[in-house]
C-alpha cells in the first residue's frame, strides 16, 4: 500500500504521528524553491509541527527546478512524506515516524512556470523558502520575461515583480524570503543580487523601492542532519513495521536549529511557525549562534579527527563507544573550546547545553558520518575552525591547551605522507589513501626535517595567518603530544587525555 490521502486514513500503527484532517485545508503561504531532504527534514518540519498545533496554519507550494517524465513521487502520493527521526536525544536513543503534509503542491518550473507566476497574485502568500545549493545564489543576467528565467535569483525577481504590479505597489504584501544555503550571510547575498537583477531589468524606481522596503530578506543558519532516503534493507524493514510503503520517506537526526535574523515585528508574525519549536530562533543577528556551531561542533570536528582515524575508528559513532575517546571530546568542549567562546553574548548556559547535545549527535547509531570525509581540506579547516580558537584561548590563559594541542599534532602526523607521482599518500588503518588537502605538499616538505617539523609548521604565516610559536608554551606542548603519539600511538595518547586534571586550565 502506498502513502496517499486516501490510504493516510487506513493507518492505524501507534508508531507514527498522521496529521490532522484540518491541516489538509490550510491555504498556502510559502513558496519553497527546492525539493531537497533539507528543506523536508527541517523548515518544512518545522511548518508542520506549527500546523498540527494551529499555530501557522498554512501550506507550502513547492517550485522544483526540472519536471520528471511521468508521475513523480510527490504526485503519486498527494505530496505526503514520511519523516523518520532517529538517534539520541538528552541521552536517551529515539525512533519516531510522523506523516508530513505541509506541501500541498509541488510544481516544475520550466513545465509550470506561468502557474507559479499566478501563485505570486495569492493575497495568503507571505514567505519564500529555499535550497537551491551553495551555487543557487548567484548572478546570472536573467530576463524576468523569460518562462522561466534561469537562476533561482531571476525567478524569485519574476514572482515579487508580478506580486508588485498585481497589487498595485501595496507595501504589506511584499514577502519575507528566508533562505536556506549554506553561505555566510545568506540573506543579504540573495537580496543584492535580486536588486542588481531589477537593475539590469530596468525595472522602475517604484518597484526598487518597494522591494527595498515591503519584502525582508532574512540571513539563516541551519543545522540538522538529514542523509535522506533510508538504506533499502532499513526501508524495506520499516514499511513493513508501519503498514506502507512511501517512496519520499527520509531519516533525520532529533537535533534540529534555525536561527533567523528576525529584525522587525512584521518578519516575527508571519513566521509564526517558529512558536511551535524552541529550536527555531528569531533572534536580531545568527552570529552567536554561527560561533557556536562553528567552535564546538565543526570545531570539535577538526580537532578530533587525525585522533580518531590514527586510533583506528572509522565512523564517528564507533570513535564515541571509546571511553577514552568519548572522555577526550568532553573535556576538549568543557575546559578549552568553551572557556575559550565565552562572552558578552555567549553564556556557560549555552555552551554547556550545546555541547551536551554534540555528544548525543556524535553518538547516533543511525549515522555512518565517516572520519575521512570530515578529514578533506584539513588544513583549511583548522585554519579557519580552530585558529581563531587559539587566539580567543590565549586572551584569558598563559598556558596551553593541552587537548587542542594533542588534536592538533594528530593533524600534524596524519600529514605525514608519501609522495606517489602527484598524490601525496598516507596509510591509515591499513590502507592507502590519497590526501585531499592543498597544503599536503607542504606539509610534505615540512616532513624532511621531523626536528624542525613543528616549528616550521606553526610558525608558517601563509598556513595560519599568523605565527603560532609566538603562544606561550604551544609550541613545546605540541612537539610534547607528537612524541607522546608517534611512540605511544594516538589511541595511548587519548587514554592518557581523558585522565588529564583539567583543573589546571583554569
Amino acid at each position: 500500500m502506498l502513502l496517499t490521502q486516501h490510504t493516510i486514513h487506513t493507518i492505524n500503527s501507534d508508531l507514527i504521528s498522521k496529521p490532522t484532517e484540518s491541516s489538509f485545508l490550510y491555504p498556502e503561504k510559502i513558496l519553497q524553491f527546492g525539493t531537497g531532504v533539507l528543506l523536508r527534514g527541517l523548515p518544512d518540519y518545522f511548518v508542520h509541527k506549527a500546523n498540527q498545533k494551529k499555530l501557522f496554519c498554512g501550506r507550502i507550494l513547492v517550485v522544483k527546478s526540472t519536471s520528471s517524465a511521468g508521475a513523480d513521487a510527490f504526485e503519486q502520493q498527494d505530496n505526503l512524506y514520511t519523516l523518520s527521526i532517529k538517534g539520541i536525544e538528552d541521552g536517551e536513543e529515539i525512533s519516531h515516524y510522523e506523516i508530513n503534509n505541509s506541501i500541498s503542491r509541488v510544481l516544475a518550473a520550466n513545465q509550470d512556470w506561468s502557474e507559479i507566476l499566478k501563485s505570486a497574485e495569492n493575497p495568503d502568500l507571505e514567505i519564500v523558502f529555499s535550497n537551491t545549493t551553495e551555487v543557487g545564489i548567484v548572478m546570472s543576467e536573467d530576463t524576468i520575461n523569460d518562462a522561466p528565467p534561469t537562476s533561482f535569483p531571476g525567478k524569485l525577481l519574476a514572482i515579487l515583480y508580478r506580486r508588485f504590479v498585481y497589487f498595485n505597489a501595496d507595501k504589506n504584501k511584499g514577502l519575507t524570503v528566508v533562505p536556506t544555503e549554506l553561505i555566510t550571510d545568506n540573506g543579504t547575498k540573495l537580496k543584492s543580487i535580486v536588486t542588481a537583477l531589477a537593475k539590469l531589468n530596468e525595472l522602475s524606481e517604484k518597484f526598487m523601492d518597494w522591494l527595498d522596503t515591503a519584502n525582508d530578506f532574512c540571513n539563516t543558519l541551519v543545522d540538522r542532519i538529514v542523509p535522506g532516503a533510508l538504506p533499502l534493507a532499513e526501508y524495506t524493514k520499516t514499511c513493513a513495521l508501519l503498514g506502507y510503503e512511501d517512496q519520499l520517506m527520509i531519516m533525520a537526526e532529533p537535533f534540529r536549529l534555525w536561527a533567523i535574523e528576525a529584525n522587525s515585528e512584521r518578519v516575527q508574525q508571519r513566521l509564526s511557525f517558529a512558536l511551535a519549536d524552541p529550536n527555531v530562533m528569531l533572534v536580531p543577528s545568527i552570529e552567536k549562534y554561527k560561533e557556536i556551531k562553528l567552535r564546538l561542533l565543526n570545531g570539535t570536528h577538526s580537532l578530533s579527527c587525525a585522533l580518531a582515524l590514527l586510533a583506528g575508528f572509522e565512523t564517528v559513532k564507533e570513535a564515541m563507544q571509546n571511553t577514552a575517546f568519548n572522555q577526550f571530546i568532553r573535556l576538549l568542549m568543557q575546559d578549552e573550546i568553551g572557556p575559550a567562546i565565552l562572552s558578552d553574548s555567549i553564556s556557560v548556559a549555552d555552551i554547556n547545553d550545546f555541547s551536551s547535545k554534540v555528544i548525543d549527535r556524535f553518538a547516533n547509531p543511525h549515522l555512518e558520518h565517516k572520519w575521512e570525509s570530515i578529514a578533506l581540506n584539513y588544513s583549511s579547516k583548522m585554519a579557519m575552525r580552530n585558529i581563531p580558537l587559539l587566539r580567543k584561548w590565549y586572551r584569558t590563559h598563559n598556558k596551553a591547551p593541552q587537548l587542542f594541542a594533542l588534536g592538533f599534532a594528530a593533524y600534524l602526523y596524519l600529514l605525514k605522507s608519501k609522495l606517489n607521482g602527484d598524490q601525496y599518500e598516507q596509510l591509515i588503518n591499513g590502507r592507502t589513501v590519497v590526501l585531499q588537502d592543498e597544503s599536503a605538499p607542504r606539509l610534505h616538505v615540512a616532513w624532511s626535517n621531523p626536528d624542525k617539523l613543528v616549528h616550521t609548521v606553526l610558525s608558517d604565516t601563509d598556513l595560519w595567518g599568523i605565527n603560532l610559536t609566538e603562544f606561550p608554551h604551544f609550541e613545546e606542548t605540541v612537539n610534547q603530544k607528537l612524541q607522546q603519539i608517534i611512540e605511544k600511538g594516538a589511541l595511548k595518547a587519548l587514554e592518557i587525555s581523558s585522565v588529564l586534571d583539567n583543573k589546571k586550565y583554569k
